[in-house]
């Protein structure tokens, strides 16, 4: 992904106000990644990724940075979370199934580029598949005559397939039961999976009798089009390329990594998720040979982005080796009430627009006021101020609590408009947030 450093923060601005220090700090890390590629290979197995902390606190960004990144990248990227892995030994996901994540969506990703560039191949297919079903070949012995109309009416049945308008035709297709069947559980053994892929083969072929299927031309495309692609794509070499390109370009987003770190105040290390979790993800972060149902994949240059709010903990109190996995550190600032305005109004598809496009669903013309809206930011920072400072998640529950009532019945508006004005957001919130009891279960 060929972006300058600007480009990506000017890309994140649109989604994450402020957090300039974070924004910056990834995109040179994403570029440097870039710069490794156009080197020599010698010079580039030299290089490793300068893996980064966030430090902030919950609802500041730093799950929307790496939300955004994920959808603006072509790169295989995940998001975990560092609390649901257990050291090995114990019952749960080990940290070498964050990798063979990795590598599922890397051929996901590179499936669907095959499959766009074949697109044109996979829907003559399936149009030939389904149109010899509704017009079923001549004879070899048939007349010219018989063939020149046939051709006709072929051309025209594909043109209405094409269009349309067999959809709702019923015809019966047989099903590839040989198509491969994916297992998702990349927490078994690599060898577990090939297992189980083989076990329903040989159910697949016990089962051939059942293979032919009345089913509409409609639901007949959609089937098909996995066939089409599955016998017009190389699986081989999808598979070569996804290893390539997580080696090279995959990203890990590690979240929640300070509820693995263990504090001074706590007694000794009574859970499974904590040092044990730290000690295993250390050969993974340095480089190391995981084994998947694809291949072997080597961490070397993954780049691992790990996020934590540090409030019970701090990073020192990751064992050190681990500590210096992860050289680039940035902290990300708490919201402030204009923080929260400029959320409301300035990110693309922001929490107002995306109600307003709700409400438009029923018919109804949904708008806010500007002193409305810097009215929920001074509350909505007053509310983090005296609970729980939960960031620009308290903006989720504000709003809903000032709509509730009017989306219970939107549907009285129809053709309608309604303005969300300063005092009805002071009427639904003022009480509540002066209560502190109150603000704690109602906001």
């Amino acid at each position: 992904m060929n972006l300058t450093p600007k480009e990506i923060v000017e890309y994140l601005d649109k989604y994450v106000i402020s957090q300039n220090d974070a924004k910056k700090t990834i995109a040179l890390a994403l570029r440097t990644r870039y710069r490794r590629m156009q080197l020599p290979e010698e010079m580039q197995n030299e290089i490793t990724p300068k893996n980064i902390l966030m430090i902030g606190s919950t609802g500041v960004g730093k799950t929307e940075i790496s939300r955004r990144l994920a959808k603006m990248m072509s790169v295989p990227f995940i998001k975990v979370e560092a609390s649901k892995y257990t050291e090995v030994g114990f019952v749960g996901r080990d940290v070498e199934s964050m990798v063979r994540d990795l590598v599922v969506n890397a051929v996901s990703i590179v499936k669907e580029e095959k499959a766009e560039e074949n697109k044109e191949k996979i829907q003559n297919y399936v149009l030939n598949k389904i149109v010899e079903k509704l017009l079923p070949p001549l004879p070899e012995s048939a007349s010219e005559s018989k063939k020149d109309d046939y051709q006709r009416l072929l051309e025209a049945m594909e043109k209405k397939v094409e269009s349309g308008e067999m959809d709702d035709k019923i015809i019966e297709i047989e099903i590839d039961t040989n198509i491969q069947v994916e297992f998702a559980d990349s927490n078994l053994p690599p060898e577990m999976i090939k297992v189980q892929e083989s076990f329903t083969k040989v159910f697949s072929q016990m089962n051939k009798e059942d293979k032919k299927k009345e089913i509409t031309v409609k639901e007949a495309k959609t089937m098909l089009m996995s066939e089409a692609a599955s016998k017009l794509i190389d699986t081989n070499s999808i598979n070569t390329e996804a290893l390539r390109r997580a080696e090279d370009g995959g990203i890990i987003f590690l979240d929640e990594i300070d509820k693995i770190a263990v504090s001074e105040k706590s007694q000794g290390r009574n859970d499974p998720s904590k040092e044990g979790v730290q000690r295993d993800l250390l050969p993974i972060v340095e480089g190391s040979s995981i084994t998947t149902k694809y291949g072997v994949i080597n961490t070397d240059h993954i780049l691992f982005i790990a996020a934590g709010a540090f409030h019970v903990s701090k990073p020192s109190d990751l064992i050190p080796e681990l500590q210096g996995r992860f050289p680039l550190r940035v902290e990300l600032e708490s919201l402030t009430e204009e923080t929260l305005y400029q959320i409301l109004t300035q990110t693309k598809n922001s929490l107002l627009a995306q109600y307003e496009a709700l409400m438009s669903v029923e018919g109804m013309t949904l708008s806010f006021e500007d002193d409305a809206v810097k009215a929920i930011a001074k509350l909505a920072h007053r509310a983090n101020e005296i609970t729980e400072d939960i960031g620009a998640r308290r903006l989720h529950t504000v709003l809903e609590r000032i709509l509730e009532d009017i989306s219970f019945i939107a549907d009285e508006y129809k053709d309608k408009e309604f303005v969300v004005t300063a005092e009805l957001v002071h009427d639904k919130l003022d009480t509540v947030v002066a209560d502190d009891d109150l603000s704690r279960y109602i906001l």
